[in-house]
């Protein structure tokens, strides 16, 4: 297993085991690339943490889950594939991030204010997680926002990201519901939705970069 540079400690409580057996299916399925890659991560990510520490965020950006030849393979949220050349990009524009984004873990960018995790830590069948399995991997998700004492806003990519964030901080559904750009006020946060920065989405056209960069802008906008 490839170990990507660690940028801060991991957040206390928050951090899965390598070898995380709590979804059988997923772990049978890292255990099937670990075989398949033996140099690749093959293990639940980790939260992608400004150097200066867990302190410094104030803004979240909850994802769905690694993918496989993206973070699956190399260890840091959105990287090594599509989702994750937009997301930087973007994130560089309002000034979450600096350096350079070359998508392999040990290029120079890095964030600012800013962290990125996700929903299920560990690479799904077909980018498709279960219920079960996402309401398995939200006891990491739960002490990540407790971990961040500065947090303020939240952007939340796709459905399963944005839904699975309320549940973890107690807000009912239908009191904060998904739509792109949308814009809640809810357990304690600023929460700012978007469609997934998937290839798939921004190739049919359901997501442009103009609507991706104006949740960012609302983001910074929020954080003054």
């Amino acid at each position: 297993m490839s170990v990507p540079p660690v940028h801060s400690p991991p957040l206390p409580g928050a951090t899965p085991p390598a070898d995380c057996p709590l979804c059988p299916r997923l772990a049978a399925f890292r255990h099937e690339w670990q075989a398949r890659e033996p140099d690749w991560y093959n293990a639940p990510v980790d939260t992608f943490l400004p150097r200066a520490g867990a302190d410094t965020v104030e803004l979240l950006v909850v994802g769905l889950a690694p993918g496989v030849r993206g973070a699956n393979r190399t260890g840091r949220p959105f990287t090594g594939d599509y989702a994750g050349d937009l997301l930087y990009a973007t994130l560089k524009r309002y000034g979450f991030a600096t350096g350079e984004f070359e998508a392999r873990p040990d290029d120079s960018l890095e964030l600012v204010g800013a962290a990125i995790t996700n929903a299920v830590r560990c690479v799904p069948p077909e980018n498709k997680p279960t219920g079960p399995e996402i309401n398995t991997c939200r006891r990491f998700l739960i002490p990540t926002l407790d971990a961040l004492p500065r947090l303020r806003v939240l952007v939340t990519l796709g459905r399963i990201a944005h839904d699975s964030t309320l549940r973890a901080l107690g807000v009912r559904l239908k009191d904060a519901p998904f739509r792109h750009g949308g814009e809640h006020e809810a357990g304690g946060y600023t929460i700012v939705s978007s469609y997934h920065c998937s290839r798939y989405n921004t190739n049919t056209g359901v997501l442009t970069p103009a609507m991706f960069e104006a949740v960012f802008e609302t983001a910074r906008a929020r954080l003054g």
